[in-house]
């Protein structure tokens, strides 16, 4: 899949406290233009809880699109997850990712984030999609706090 064909994409970047990431989802502009807008980025702890739920999305969404490039098959998952350019994401995955960024937004319990990751790379991508409109719409406090509860991120 190419960039401009993603509906989510992924950039990985290097912070001096470690690896970090941002998800980023096409919507239009006032010009009628698709371009990707920032949703959410992952702290390097929420990067390191997540990045097995990060490979598998890059994996499986390059798979899905008949690209093995990205390394299938790889014991490391940071090796997929390289620095630099943006990673195309299905629809499917990508909503997983976005709302794992969003429910990982300011929390700080290594092990808690390790679980919410695991539930997202179980959810099915239509009920991951469901949330993320939920969550990105204007009054999305209660939503994002039952994610959380939902997703055993908090207590």
């Amino acid at each position: 899949m190419k960039i401009r064909e993603a509906p989510v994409a992924l950039r990985v970047v290097q912070r001096s406290t470690g690896r970090a990431a941002i998800v980023y989802r096409r919507q239009g502009d006032a010009q009628w233009r698709d371009r990707l807008h920032r949703i959410a980025a992952l702290s390097p702890l929420a990067f390191t809880a997540g990045a097995l739920l990060l490979r598998d999305a890059v994996v499986h969404s390059a798979s899905a699109n008949g690209d093995s490039r990205n390394g299938r098959g790889r014991n490391d998952p940071l090796r997929v997850l390289t620095t630099g350019a943006f990673h195309p994401l299905s629809a499917d995955w990508g909503a997983r990712v976005a709302c794992f960024a969003l429910v990982s937004t300011g929390l700080r319990d290594g092990e808690r984030l390790l679980r919410a990751a695991s539930h997202f790379r179980a959810a099915a991508g239509t009920e991951a999609a469901w949330w993320l409109g939920l969550v990105t719409a204007d009054d999305s406090g209660r939503a994002l706090r039952a994610l959380r509860i939902l997703t055993e991120a908090v207590e």
